[in-house]
């Protein structure tokens, strides 16, 4: 009875918020609620947990969002390697018009320049107009596959899947609940508090199994239209993934851009030592719906740090689940 009391309260603070139209508060009251790791609640829409400022964009991205053929969407689940794909991608794209000396990715936040497409539906007042936008359109998000637009699966848009070893990412996830959490004068959340929710499946975006499961089931059915990559095998090797990238998006390196070292240049620009020490990205804020700090997403980059974090019977625990989950789909991690 207390949580129920507990989430009450947080449903009726979310729900006078002005951002939200009454066709968002209207659904938010029939759904499943939570306590959010970092803001005040998240509630289950379409089998997914999403934070109540999240929805209001997501719903009306669904509802006025139209994909055109050319569109790009890089999608992740949180903190699988996202400020990195979109350095990545936004560099290969644009390796004509841009050089090393004047490049954007040393200005800008990657999350500047290649925004959340759901983030820019957040105004319940405004639809944006994105018909400007040169093509092909570049846009992120880590809404599951079976809640982007309804255009945008009809479409022969690309979209470019990055998954991340579950253990790992639940680990940079924590890391990144807290530094928010500091940031908005909070106390900290327990590692083992987050652990028992993200097993449960309530994780921002989560269930993390069914979020790679739709992903991963699209690029079996249509290879042409979702590609479904891992994190551990780009740090692994980046070379040739960023041309398997490139070459899926059509816009394969030429051999005489490989000979002039155009590749290496990209990865160079996009490697987390260079990125992480820019002075954008130590200071100001990049994603309009949370004011998160620049600086909050890049910690280490690395694979197997969750060895200095999770149990042994932590680390089996998920390993069991993942195994439940996802082995008989043929996908491991």
């Amino acid at each position: 009875m207390e949580k129920l009391t507990e989430e009450n309260s947080l449903e009726a603070k979310d729900l006078e918020n002005d951002s939200i139209g009454q066709e968002c508060k209207e659904l938010i009251s029939t759904l499943p609620l939570e306590k959010s790791w970092i803001f005040n609640q998240c509630h289950q829409y379409q089998g997914f947990w999403i934070v109540t400022k999240n929805l209001q964009g997501l719903l009306s991205c669904q509802k006025h969002f139209q994909t055109l053929d050319t569109d790009i969407l890089l999608a992740t689940a949180p903190k699988s390697g996202t400020t990195w794909l979109k350095a990545l991608t936004f560099a290969l794209l644009n390796r004509h018009k841009y050089h090393s000396k004047n490049h954007p990715l040393l200005t800008s936040n990657p999350h500047s320049l290649v925004p959340y497409l759901e983030h820019l539906y957040l105004d319940k007042d405004v639809v944006p107009n994105l018909n400007s936008l040169s093509p092909p359109r570049l846009f992120s998000t880590h809404v599951p596959y079976e809640s982007v637009p309804k255009s945008m699966k009809e479409s022969t848009c690309k979209v470019v899947y990055l998954s991340r070893d579950p253990k790992d990412m639940f680990v940079s996830l924590w890391h990144f609940t807290n530094k928010i959490r500091a940031q908005q004068s909070r106390g900290t959340v327990p590692l083992e508090e987050v652990f028992e929710s993200f097993c449960k499946g309530v994780s921002p975006f989560g269930p993390f199994w069914e979020h790679v499961l739709g992903y991963w089931k699209e690029s079996l059915e249509r290879p042409e239209k979702v590609m479904f990559i891992k994190f551990e095998e780009i740090k692994i090797k980046p070379t040739f993934y960023l041309k398997m990238i490139a070459e899926f998006l059509g816009f394969p390196f030429s051999n005489d851009e490989e000979s002039k070292g155009v590749v290496d240049d990209i990865l160079n620009l996009c490697s987390f030592e260079m990125l992480s020490n820019l002075e954008v990205n130590k200071t100001g804020t990049s994603v309009p719906i949370t004011g998160i700090e620049n600086k909050a997403f890049f910690r280490r980059g690395e694979v197997g740090d969750w060895k200095n974090h999770l149990t042994p019977e932590m680390s089996e625990r998920l390993n069991t689940i993942i195994k439940q989950k996802l082995g008989k789909y043929g996908l491991s991690f």
